[in-house]
């Protein structure tokens, strides 16, 4: 991948998965929502030096997953989630799963960069 363009990361926090979706990048990938599993996308994430990860503030599960990259240097934003359902409502995405919603959150990042 080109190290001059740069990746933008969405995580869509459930309380049971955390889906990580990357941009430009691969299919998302899904991990326990759990010490262990917010370990993984901050490790997935980390070489990629991502610009920006966004996820959706979702009245405090989103907490230990918004501290994690943080300490490992990675910028991150938690967006209110009438913004990120407007936003992929306005890019044509009509449908709602985990998945769908971590890919909105990567575009994003990337378009707004808030």
């Amino acid at each position: 991948m080109d190290t001059a363009t740069p990746i933008f990361a969405g995580i869509d926090v459930s309380k049971a998965y955390l889906d990580t979706a990357t941009r430009p990048g691969r299919s998302p990938d899904r991990d326990p929502d759990d010490p262990a599993g917010i370990a993984a996308p901050v490790a997935r994430l980390k070489p990629l030096a991502p610009a920006l990860v966004v996820v959706e503030a979702t009245g405090g599960l989103e907490l230990p997953l918004v501290a994690a990259p943080q300490v490992a240097g990675i910028p991150v934003a938690a967006i209110n989630p009438r913004q990120a359902r407007d936003f992929a409502k306005a890019s044509g995405r009509l449908a709602k799963t985990d998945r769908i919603d971590a890919e909105a959150l990567a575009h994003f990042a990337e378009a707004i960069r808030p």
